[in-house]
């Protein structure tokens, strides 16, 4: 079904932070082309569906901006171990999972290959619309850099060395190349590993990777096919490097403190924080053989989210959405709300998970928003999100409706 009309909901009003009534909306071919308030009636043809809202909230399809669908375990050392074909089956089921929970778009921040978004194009996989990152790149001894330390390390002249999560890259001319490469392949931005990260075994949190020379040659390489790239980084030193070298957003941040909140706000660059995936390493990380090394290093930055969330947003950092989770946490997606909330506005939370995200990701008017024009991501949520932001956590229970692109992926009216 991709032509109906929707009637008698609530339109939560994200801009206005209102829930209002009365409101219709009509879906022609995947697009948004009418949308109608103060119980104004929208006319049906015969062959056009009508489906009664029954006085649920109407709002747009959810947009999670940091995803690892095809990182399918925590167990690293087993993942390194699976065939693709094994993990292209495990990242179907993660992303149909992530369309239950009313997430109609997501960004891959890396490790996602071409096979996957084919499938979804062609609808042999029932997901998200996905933005795909393809690898990551890193220098030697980064975050995308997973191999173990030597003690007589085989040194060769090559520049780049190439993994299915990551090209380790070194040197401007090195990171040009493989940016190229995955423009080449239909990357559809860039993501560039600006300082230590906790999954991999040989950076420390505190360590800035990559000189700005280095950044800004994989962010001219993006700009040049008219797109954009994104870094990792949690300590103000590689926040602010990666800034002044060009980057749209900052991933994670958790460090980030009032000067380098300021920087960002001044240049206009986004911040995704994910405070759900520390959340889940901390409880489940042990259980399900997270490496050891990189448990020792959530410390450093688990309980510092909350915080970093409060001084971006005193310094008027635009906050995307995100949540970063790994393997067989990902059913605690939409936990990322209810985390948020302990510091933040539910109106802001809803935001930076439709409008932020469309308008960082360059879909602004496409995506996030409920609009003629607009893609026909929407959903029908049981509840007021506004008032109760929890009704969106679970695994889409509180979701009577879920449409991707005009077609139906959930139903329950």
């Amino acid at each position: 079904m991709t032509d109906f009309i929707i009637r008698n909901a609530y339109l939560l009003d994200i801009a206005a932070a209102e829930r209002r009534g009365g409101a219709s909306i009509r879906v022609e071919a995947g697009k948004v082309v009418e949308l109608a308030e103060d119980g104004k009636a929208l006319t049906a043809g015969a062959d056009v569906a009508v489906l009664d809202a029954g006085g649920r909230t109407l709002t747009p399809g959810l947009i999670d901006a940091h995803v690892h669908a095809a990182i399918t375990t925590m167990d690293l050392a087993a993942m390194g171990r699976r065939q693709t074909s094994w993990i292209a089956i495990e990242t179907k089921f993660i992303l149909e999972g992530m369309l239950r929970r009313g997430f109609t778009t997501v960004r891959d921040a890396g490790g996602m290959d071409p096979g996957i978004t084919n499938a979804l194009d062609r609808g042999l996989v029932k997901g998200p619309r996905v933005f795909r990152s393809g690898r990551v790149i890193s220098q030697t001894g980064g975050h995308g850099d997973s191999s173990g330390v030597s003690q007589h390390p085989q040194l060769c002249a090559c520049d780049i060395k190439s993994s299915a999560f990551s090209h380790v890259a070194d040197g401007v001319d090195a990171v040009r190349k493989a940016v190229r490469e995955e423009l080449k392949a239909g990357a559809h931005q860039i993501k560039v590993m600006a300082g230590g990260g906790v999954a991999t075994p040989s950076d420390p949190i505190d360590m800035v990777q990559y000189t700005e020379a280095e950044i800004r040659a994989a962010v001219e390489e993006a700009a040049a096919r008219r797109t954009y790239a994104f870094a990792h980084a949690y300590i103000p030193e590689a926040i602010e490097r990666a800034v002044r070298a060009g980057v749209r957003s900052i991933e994670h941040g958790n460090l980030i403190d009032e000067a380098s909140a300021k920087f960002m706000a001044q240049q206009g660059c986004y911040l995704v924080p994910t405070l759900v995936t520390y959340d889940q390493i901390a409880e489940f990380g042990k259980k399900l053989r997270f490496p050891s090394e990189s448990l020792k290093k959530l410390d450093d930055v688990f309980g510092a989210g909350l915080g970093a969330l409060e001084i971006a947003r005193r310094a008027g950092v635009k906050m995307g959405f995100g949540t970063d989770l790994l393997g067989e946490t990902h059913p605690a997606q939409s936990k990322e709300f209810v985390l948020r909330a302990q510091v933040l506005p539910a109106a802001e939370i809803l935001a930076s998970a439709t409008l932020v995200n469309a308008e960082m990701m360059g879909q602004a008017g496409k995506l996030g928003v409920l609009a003629p024009g607009a893609h026909a991501d929407l959903l029908l949520v049981d509840g007021d999100p506004l008032a109760d932001i929890s009704v969106l956590n679970g695994q889409g229970e509180r979701l009577d409706l879920i449409v991707r692109g005009g077609e139906i992926a959930v139903n329950r009216l």
